[in-house]
């Protein structure tokens, strides 16, 4: 599609886009809510917990909480979890450590893994975090020994923050037996729903804004229609509301309305 629907609004850049920067980030009470449970995790040390449906905001609310941590204090490394086994996690760590991986045995790359947390914690005096993002899909047998990567002097001293971050489901592998000892550790939960019409309306009135649009274009039946379209989730709250500017455009309207959103939702899943 072209972009000529840009023009016929005068935005000034793609509107309701993900990639949006950090100052620009809505803070809605739920990111507010995720940022003081994972601060409170780093300050512990311990685990934070963030879950919702796909679509629902986690990752923007993880770029957001992590972005704003200040780069002399902190080392956020960030790991998109994968359904291999704990030796593929422990390689995309060392990646994010931006050590050598070659050649390594399991026993040799926990060792290296927690020697370059100590280094940075206690020689460079850095708060290093580690965020799993996508942790449903991590095996129950990665669960039963993640909780290792947090333990530091028998035990005694609680280096390694964590933030685990994935689909509801993500609690249900949390539930086995051999998934309590990282359980255990959990001290804040977050869980990100869809949002109320109202809480849409605010939304979508802010990328607008952002795009250089200052007066609403979509009357209340689209803003109900996008709403209840995408169950009040964020990502497809985007792509109903691009393409119903998008049909809009091509119809020569000026404002948004139900029928365009329909048209829209014809487009995407």
């Amino acid at each position: 599609m072209n972009s000529n629907y840009r023009t016929f609004f005068e935005l000034v850049r793609e509107p309701f886009s993900s990639d949006i920067e950090l100052d620009n980030i809505l803070l809605t009470p739920a990111l507010k809510g995720v940022e003081e449970r994972i601060h409170y995790a780093v300050r512990l040390g311990a685990i934070a917990l963030v879950t919702g449906e796909i679509g629902s905001g986690k990752s923007t609310a993880l770029r957001y909480v992590t972005g704003t941590l200040h780069p002399s204090q902190y080392r956020t490394l960030y790991i998109t979890a994968s359904t291999g086994p704990i030796l593929e996690l422990y390689r995309q760590l060392l990646d994010a450590l931006a050590m050598d991986m070659g050649g390594l045995s399991r026993v040799v790359m926990l060792r290296r893994i927690r020697q370059e947390i100590v280094e940075l914690v206690q020689g460079k005096k850095l708060k290093v975090i580690l965020v799993i993002d996508e942790a449903s899909l991590l095996r129950l047998e990665v669960f039963a020994e993640l909780h290792i990567l947090t333990q530091f002097e028998k035990d005694s001293k609680p280096l390694l923050p964590i933030v685990l971050a994935g689909q509801s489901n993500l609690i249900d592998s949390l539930m086995y037996r051999s998934s309590l000892p990282l359980a255990s550790r959990i001290v804040g939960r977050s869980h990100l729903e869809g949002v109320t019409r109202e809480q849409m309306e605010q939304y979508l009135t802010h990328h607008l804004t952002i795009a250089g649009v200052n007066n609403n274009i979509f009357d209340q039946t689209a803003i109900t229609g996008i709403h209840q379209g995408s169950g009040g989730l964020f990502r497809k709250a985007n792509h109903l509301a691009r393409g119903a500017v998008i049909v809009a455009a091509k119809q020569k309207s000026m404002t948004v309305t139900a029928d365009h959103v329909r048209m829209a939702a014809t487009e995407i899943f």
